[in-house]
């Protein structure tokens, strides 16, 4: 047959039954229990297959089977759900703060939608989730990947192989978007020689909704169209072009809906395009380039996610200006402003950094833990040349997970009832956390979830062997894989190197004492490399070669395609989570916070979020705080302290159990994580967070707009400021003993009248631990003066300088130092 189209025939649903489609097309569906059952209870073996996508569940179900529940008490329950969502929405029609335009490159609400590929994008979509339940003014940007990213096997021999397949938005819980005639709404982005055509679907989430824009249009030749087939697709032309599309075509596309947000936060560099389309339209409404700059970033916000350099895009200079050559034209600006706003020198030459340019174009920037803001700083110090790096202008906001997508429906029943019902309104409040509540129940519950985890396991055990075309004795040895009633520890993430996935075998014979000593235990291993990451996929095939060379096969498994389901079943039926990053690389990690929810304790390098949570009572640390002069002096620390505490802490706690069948003191550390965990580590709290700066970005964009004025003066006289000199009269090395310290300043030079509001001399003295003190010099005759002494005895550094603080956001910017 010659095609000459497609047809999605959506099923008739019987009008008891017609709820249902409303709570398909709504992602509410995937965070409330109840929602997701009345779906799984249509046809479980298709709600399995279909990774729970209710919208392709109602295509494909058999027709008789909804009319055999039409006359059941079914609907009644279905009615119930449709009215709490629509409760749930009406309670956030007025939406709180700002209207907030957030742009991520993936976002991973489902395993249904595969637009995500790890920890960034899951971020992303729990943030969407805790904004919706917050009912903060949100919407979301990012792509359509119609290939998604890849699902994963292993094959006989442990090697990751790739295998994408074409994702149908009209099986998906995706709704395309259509302009005010009704027609499909297309956006353009100027690539070499031609222009790219784009439209979106939205997916709505609670009661955000998230566009997801596609090139995959007849209007654009095979070769564009495939510019958003797959997440991260490799080479450096197919990524410039994927994040055009995000950063210029987004805002065109929220441009194209008539929405204006006051607010635009960029979830790591990919979107960081949006901020030159930004300065654009602020050129184009007349604003000289500074000021359309200075307004753009005010209302910027951007969010850096990783220490590790793979994660900060940087394109060759003569690439950039293929694709955006002339642009500076259109910004007010030449080639070298252009340039400028991302320009990095790499030890092989410059390159344009797209996380400089986020942070070139954003008044607001955070990393997403204590330890990571703290490292981003210094990575980003050579941005702000003069600053000291506690002034950098980066800050953080520790991450969250959202509590209803990752606990279990059981244990989420089950603490509503201790708890009460504040919690389910406040999960991010600790006082809602009244763990001493949780009885035997909660023993009773974690083992049948670990069992589950066992139960899955050995059914992909299964299925990997028999695909790999393994005998029929390897086949059931699948049986004797794993115990239900054995401690049983999980580590499942990316596997990229410097999460060390092998570190346990670092000294292989401690690690079969450990194995062949009184107290038994296991592992479940899970995790994609990506495709372009040979070493890491590597790793992950010497991981498998050495649990088979030392015969562990029954005591540790390796599960294929690591998702947002199997990540669920890991963290539910986990006793312990496993997390060994080479510190201080892991930004944040997230899997772990899950765990915690559903009562699993953290054994953990102290990096990332762990480092802030971790209090000597609610889990355990690996190691300490030093990061160690050579890798193999840290793999080697490390994996002993593992070992140590694996024997002399976690496995003689984890069996010292009672008569009722479970370790009271094991119980008693779980209910401390839960108690610290669990609200700290919520995503409503990280979303709560994040709209505080959301409230400030709004502030400081009208601000800019009513001073526009003023910023374009203030850059006209700005270069004047590098001509200043500051002469300082100092006593140098001295000892205090109760008479303060008489320092004096002279400027040199003359001071533009605009700049003086926002100048200002000040002392910098830091003690020997690092606390940092700053003391403005008050106007004293032709100079400036201060009399200072320290406020505690020590050992102390001094300097003076010339500040000059940002007019809108009050910040040092600038600095002159005697």
């Amino acid at each position: 047959m010659k095609t000459l189209g497609h047809i999605t025939a959506m099923p008739l649903l019987p009008e008891p039954l017609k709820g249902l489609r409303e709570l398909a097309y709504n992602l509410w569906w995937s965070w409330n229990p109840e929602a997701a059952e009345l779906f799984q209870e249509l046809d479980p073996s298709l709600w399995k297959r279909f990774r729970g996508n209710p919208v392709k569940l109602l295509l494909e179900v058999d027709p008789d089977r909804l009319e055999a529940l039409a006359p059941t008490s079914y609907p009644a329950r279905v009615q119930v759900v449709v009215e709490a969502l629509k409760a749930y929405l009406k309670e956030r029609e007025e939406k709180q703060g700002p209207l907030t335009a957030y742009f991520s490159a993936e976002y991973g609400f489902h395993s249904s939608l595969p637009i995500y590929s790890g920890g960034l994008g899951v971020l992303a979509g729990d943030h969407v989730k805790a904004a919706s339940d917050l009912g903060l003014n949100l919407v979301g940007v990012g792509i359509f990947y119609h290939e998604g990213y890849f699902h994963q096997r292993l094959s006989k021999e442990g090697a990751q192989v790739e295998v994408y397949e074409t994702l149908h938005p009209e099986e998906l819980p995706l709704l395309p978007v259509h302009d005010a005639e009704g027609k499909p709404l297309r956006v353009g982005v100027e690539f070499p020689g031609r222009t790219v055509w784009l439209s979106a679907y939205r997916v709505q989430v609670g009661a955000v909704p998230v566009y997801l824009l596609t090139a995959n249009l007849p209007e654009n030749t095979p070769e564009d169209r495939a510019i958003t087939a797959r997440l991260y697709a490799p080479g450096l032309e197919m990524r410039i072009q994927q994040e055009m599309v995000l950063g210029l075509g987004g805002v065109r596309l929220l441009r194209a809906l008539g929405l204006s947000p006051q607010v635009f936060h960029m979830n790591e560099g990919h979107s960081a395009f949006l901020g030159l389309e930004r300065i654009r339209e602020l050129v184009a409404e007349g604003h000289p380039f500074p000021v359309a700059l200075e307004l753009a970033r005010a209302g910027a916000l951007f969010t850096t996610h990783t220490p590790v350099p793979a994660g900060h895009d940087a394109f060759p200079l003569d690439l950039v200006e293929r694709y955006l050559g002339g642009f500076w034209e259109r910004m007010g600006t030449d080639r070298e402003g252009f340039l400028a706003l991302g320009l990095e020198e790499k030890p092989w030459g410059k390159v344009f950094s797209m996380s400089n340019l986020a942070l070139a174009t954003s008044a607001q920037a955070g990393g997403v833990s204590r330890l990571h803001g703290e490292v981003s700083r210094e990575m980003f110090h050579h941005l702000w040349p003069g600053l000291l790096k506690e002034e950098v202008p980066i800050g953080h906001v520790t991450n969250g997970v959202h509590t209803w997508t990752f606990l279990h429906p059981r244990l989420r029943r089950l603490y509503a009832e201790v708890f009460g019902p504040e919690w389910l309104k406040r999960p991010e409040d600790p006082d809602t956390w009244k763990v001493e509540g949780l009885g035997e129940e909660f023993w009773r519950i974690h083992r049948d979830l670990r069992a589950e985890l066992v139960q899955e396991a050995r059914a992909r055990l299964y299925e990997q062997r028999r695909r790999n075309g393994e005998s029929p004795s390897r086949l059931r040895e699948v049986e004797r894989a794993l115990d239900p009633e054995v401690l049983t520890i999980g580590f499942a993430r990316r596997f990229a190197t410097y999460k060390r996935a092998i570190l346990l075998f670092k000294d292989p014979e401690r690690l079969l004492r450990l194995f062949q000593g009184p107290y038994p235990l296991q592992f479940v291993f899970a995790g994609k490399a990506h495709p372009k990451d040979e070493p890491g996929k590597a790793y992950l095939q010497e991981l498998i070669t050495k649990i088979r060379e030392y015969g562990l096969e029954d005591r540790m498994v390796v599960l294929e395609d690591y998702d947002m389901y199997l990540a669920r079943v890991l963290v539910h039926g986990s006793d312990l989570w496993l997390n060994t990053p080479r510190r201080p690389m892991e930004a944040s990690g997230t899997s772990g916070m899950k765990a915690a929810l559903n009562g699993v304790l953290n054994l953990s390098v102290l990096d990332g979020w762990w480092a802030e949570a971790y209090n000597g009572k609610n889990g355990f640390a690996i190691g300490d705080e030093r990061v160690y002069e050579s890798e193999g002096a840290q793999d080697m620390a490390d994996a002993q302290a593992l070992y140590d505490v694996l024997e002399g802490e976690v496995l003689p706690l984890f069996y010292a159990k009672g008569p009722e069948g479970y370790s009271s003191g094991w119980l008693s550390m779980v209910h401390e994580s839960l108690r610290t965990v669990g609200p700290r580590f919520s995503a409503a709290r990280m979303v709560r967070e994040y709209a505080g700066l959301y409230r400030q970005g709004a502030a400081w964009a009208l601000s800019a707009r009513e001073q526009g004025a003023v910023l374009e003066a203030f850059h006209k006289a700005l270069p004047a400021f590098f001509a200043l000199g500051l002469r300082a009269e100092v006593p140098g090395d001295l000892t205090l003993n109760g008479a303060p310290m008489r320092v004096r300043a002279f400027l040199e030079g003359e001071v533009p009248e605009v700049l003086r509001a926002f100048l200002e001399v000040q002392l910098v003295v830091r003690r020997s631990s690092g606390h940092l003190e700053i003391v403005a010099l008050r106007p004293e005759g032709e100079g400036f003066e201060v009399l200072y002494r320290p406020s505690r005895p020590g050992s102390y550094t001094y300097g003076v300088r010339l500040a000059l603080r940002h007019p809108i956001t009050g910040r040092v910017g600038w600095v002159r130092w005697a």
